[in-house]
């Protein structure tokens, strides 16, 4: 059984300050604690770090704990200002950082903050159970405009924040589904925005090199880092055109092999598939190299290109195959200097 701790939400986190702030808004005294009702029922109780209240508003503050999982806002101060509102809503308002939402495809419509579904419910609830009234709770995370730069909110069209996260109210370490969940979202708003022709690409520098050979505009290079097999069965779900892979072979080769989750620790060494292909295409034993881009680099010219462009042909016809023949695909690769070494398919709607 695993012994990382877990942890709580941003959204769980402004649900207790919330709920906080608005006891001190009706004049309760500053509680040290407040108690939180989690999704699946159970209840949690939470340490109020600031409390104070001036002029009509009350402000209260939780600080966030993600357990063990190496969440960027672990640690960071989740608050909340209640001041009262005409009529009986729960107004809420994204203060400094917290993002506002400015793309079609997320559970949030376009120029609402970025809190989404279920933290919402939870904020409301608690808020509920203080006061019936109308109450505008503004929520902030102090750094949070600086540390989104850090999360997939750029990509989503999220701006000037971060976002009140949570589905069941708790972190779990190292969590899979998060992760997945944040890629999934990142090609649902670019198809929302548009895009028919994306660009998976493994990371930043598969970005730059996208940049650079392709015609491409942000919203239509898709980061999947090492979930290959899952993103590329997410497409189904999708009306596209085709589908550019670019990345570089020391990856992609993976895919040739069929392991579809190319982290290190997950698949094997890519040298021994490319210097198999290449000895095959070459017809003589390459230089010895602990990694393909030495592999590459010690080859002449005419010889990088004479490998990758097979080397892409493999690895295209194991996402086609992957995908059912759904669409068109194109296969770059390139290598850590964003040069291409060479590729297979009709690339025609990203020049």
């Amino acid at each position: 059984m695993s012994s990382l701790r877990g942890g709580f939400t941003t959204g769980t986190c402004a649900a207790a300050a919330a709920k906080a702030a608005t006891m001190l808004l009706l004049g309760v005294p500053a509680p040290s604690e407040v108690e939180v009702i989690l999704p699946d029922g159970t209840r949690e109780r939470f340490p109020i770090i600031q409390a104070e209240r001036s002029k009509g508003t009350a402000t209260a503050a939780v600080r966030k704990d993600a357990g063990d999982d190496p969440d960027v806002t672990h640690g960071m101060l989740v608050a909340a200002s209640a001041s009262w509102l005409e009529g009986d809503a729960v107004l809420l308002v994204a203060g400094d950082g917290v993002g506002t939402v400015t793309k079609q495809g997320l559970s949030v419509s376009p120029g609402e903050p970025a809190i989404n579904p279920v933290p919402r419910r939870m904020i409301q609830t608690e808020v509920r159970q203080v006061t019936a009234r109308g109450v505008r709770i503004v929520l902030s995370i102090p750094g949070g405009k600086e540390m989104a730069k850090k999360t997939f909110n750029p990509r989503l069209g999220v701006v000037g924040g971060l976002s009140i996260l949570g589905t069941t109210g708790r972190v779990r370490p190292y969590s899979c589904p998060a992760l997945r969940e944040s890629l999934q979202c990142v090609l649902k708003v670019a198809v929302a925005g548009g895009v028919v022709a994306p660009v998976f690409v493994p990371g930043h520098y598969g970005e730059r090199a996208a940049r650079k050979h392709f015609r491409v505009v942000p919203e239509q290079v898709v980061e999947v880092g090492n979930e290959w097999g899952f993103m590329l069965d997410c497409i189904a779900d999708y009306d596209l055109a085709g589908l550019l892979v670019l990345g570089h072979p020391g990856k992609l080769a993976k895919l040739a092999a069929g392991q579809w989750d190319t982290h290190s620790s997950r698949s094997e060494n890519a040298v021994p598939i490319v210097a198999g292909l290449g000895e095959q295409l070459l017809k003589r034993t390459l230089p010895e190299s602990q990694t393909v881009e030495g592999l590459f680099a010690a080859l002449p010219l005419p010889d990088r290109q004479r490998l990758a462009e097979p080397l892409a042909g493999q690895v295209r016809q194991a996402i086609v195959q992957r995908i059912g023949g759904r669409l068109e695909v194109a296969v770059a690769l390139v290598n850590m200097q964003a040069e291409l070494l060479g590729g297979d398919g009709d690339f025609g709607q990203w020049r």
